[in-house]
């Protein structure tokens, strides 16, 4: 005698008007995500004259500490997404980590900076595994890497806030008030995920039994994703751009302040602005505006061309990977500050393409009862390696060539950052190779 497998309840679709509210809503949510996870970017030079830290230090305060508990804690969330309430585990992991970013302000002591992350981390575990189940679930197939291209424009836009508000808020008020008024918004946010975003299970009470059964356990759902070559290739390639971003963006603030202060204490005085508070703008408006404009493209060209070839999915990130690497490197090696500023415009653009199509490649190489534990075994890969060592091992290298190779602490964070970025070509080369299986290992 056979058991007929149990079936899994069809989620009934939101209005159009609704979808765009939970998207906008998720948006701002992601928004301050980043701006409490990124913001310490900017400040890390005052924290690190004011609590006398090392390069290293800095880049455990800034990746290695948040990263730890944010890739282990976002896997066993994510199972929990699988089947509970996305919205309200969305509503408490911002409330979380925006009380953490609070206390990051009265920290006195490196000791007391890191526990302070670590708890950020904890808190933003809980964002985008149920988010993107959540966006997947309220989204039609064909507008999917397009929708999950804008919630991924909370990573540039976060990012820009973050360096913006954090430096003119550090020059007028210090980094420690920076930090205070960072974490804020996210308790206010986190009352309006609760009270207002829809949980389409909510009105299937009676299929939620039929859920779990049809749910498979983690080593079902792990045997599914690991049967998948293209989600490890694309996982791998997305870990190495984060490796080379994460670590770019915690210290092109303090290659700015080594190597280009002088220059750009003129330009700011211009505006009549501290260094600070302009670079913040400065790299705000650089990196976050155009990261933006390659978010959403990304998932524009995906919805496009992925209708008529799912290859296009990891062909676009494949090319605009590689294409981004020389104007890195132009920027670095330029003694002007203004040059160099324009050069690190690009690669946000190229760099920022793979989110819409890759996102949408991975929910769709799952079956939909497994969409959250992929999406946070995705985080895991790309947060473990590129946020926890992509800082750290920039900070441990430009230490290196700074002391022991006797560059100077101006030259060590920029061949530091030369090494790290030549890392694009590698990433560059595992999103081509996807376009090998990915026709047939789609399934949703």
């Amino acid at each position: 005698m056979t058991t007929e497998a149990p079936t899994l309840p069809v989620i009934a679709p939101v209005s159009k008007a609704y979808r765009r509210y939970a998207l906008t809503v998720l948006l701002i949510i992601y928004i301050l995500n980043f701006l409490d996870r990124q913001i310490v970017s900017i400040l890390a030079e005052p924290i690190k004259n004011e609590l006398h830290l090392a390069d290293w230090q800095l880049g455990v305060m800034t990746g290695l500490a948040f990263a730890l508990f944010y890739t282990f804690l976002g896997i066993p969330i994510a199972r929990y997404a699988e089947t509970g309430d996305r919205p309200r585990i969305i509503a408490v992991a911002a409330g979380l980590w925006s009380i953490f970013t609070i206390a990051c302000g009265h920290a006195q002591s490196f000791v007391q900076l890191v526990v302070c992350r670590v708890g950020v981390g904890i808190g933003e575990a809980g964002c985008t595994p149920p988010a993107h189940s959540l966006i997947t679930d309220y989204t039609p197939k064909e507008k999917r890497a397009s929708a999950l291209a804008f919630y991924s424009l909370g990573i540039p836009l976060g990012g820009l806030l973050g360096l913006a508000l954090g430096g003119l808020i550090a020059d007028a008020y210090g980094w420690r008030t920076a930090f205070l008024l960072a974490g804020a918004p996210g308790v206010l946010m986190a009352i309006v995920a609760w009270t207002t975003l829809k949980e389409p299970r909510r009105r299937m009470h009676h299929d939620l039994a039929a859920l779990k059964a049809a749910g498979p356990d983690f080593g079902t759902a792990m045997a599914e994703i690991w049967g998948k070559r293209t989600f490890w290739l694309i996982a791998f390639a997305a870990a190495i751009k984060a490796f080379i971003g994460y670590g770019a963006a915690a210290f092109l603030a303090p290659f700015f302040f080594r190597n280009h202060a002088e220059e750009l204490t003129v330009i700011a005085g211009d505006f009549g602005l501290g260094l600070t508070g302009f670079l913040g703008v400065a790299l705000g408006i650089v990196l976050g505006l155009t990261g933006a404009v390659g978010t959403w493209m990304g998932g524009q060209l995906a919805d496009k061309y992925g209708a008529r070839d799912l290859r296009a999915y990891v062909a676009i990130p494949a090319v605009s990977t590689f294409l981004g690497i020389p104007f890195y490197i132009a920027g670095l090696l330029t003694d002007s500050a203004v040059f160099a500023l324009i050069m690190f415009a690009f690669p946000p653009v190229l760099n920022t393409l793979w989110y819409g199509p890759g996102f949408a490649a991975v929910q769709g190489l799952v079956r939909p009862q497994t969409r959250a534990t992929a999406s946070a075994v995705l985080l895991f890969i790309i947060n473990l390696l590129g946020l926890g060592l992509g800082p750290l091992g920039v900070g441990a290298v430009s230490d290196f060539l700074s002391g022991p190779m006797g560059l100077g602490s101006a030259e060590g964070v920029r061949w530091s950052l030369m090494i790290f970025i030549s890392f694009g070509a590698l990433a560059s080369a595992l999103f081509w190779m996807a376009r090998k299986t990915i026709r047939e290992e789609m399934v949703s």
